[in-house]
């Protein structure tokens, strides 16, 4: 996978970072989770911060286009974002059968 951010905006109102990322791919299209750590991991940022808000793939490319959200602090994230989006970045709870 490799990165290429094209814009990136500090937000000093909401405490965060804004950043838009074009990732190119080999294979299967790589999973939110994996794609929230790697670019945690690239920005040397803690994974928890992190939101992942659009993903969209280009037919017939590898290659996907996205925004994300790193946020400076743990409350400006659950106040800043929206209910379903900090859902969708948690991990799914195991479902006892």
């Amino acid at each position: 996978m490799d990165f290429e951010i094209t814009h990136d905006l500090r937000n000093e109102l909401l405490n965060r970072r804004e950043l838009s990322f074009t990732l190119t791919f080999d294979g299967p299209t790589p999973s939110r989770k994996s794609i929230q750590e790697k670019l945690a991991a690239m920005l040397n940022k803690n994974e928890n911060l992190l939101v992942l808000d659009l993903a969209r793939t280009r037919f017939g490319k590898m290659e996907l286009l996205g925004r994300a959200r790193i946020y400076d602090d743990e409350e400006s994230k659950t106040s800043t974002e929206r209910e379903y989006l900090l859902k969708r970045g948690e991990p799914k709870a195991e479902s006892e059968a």
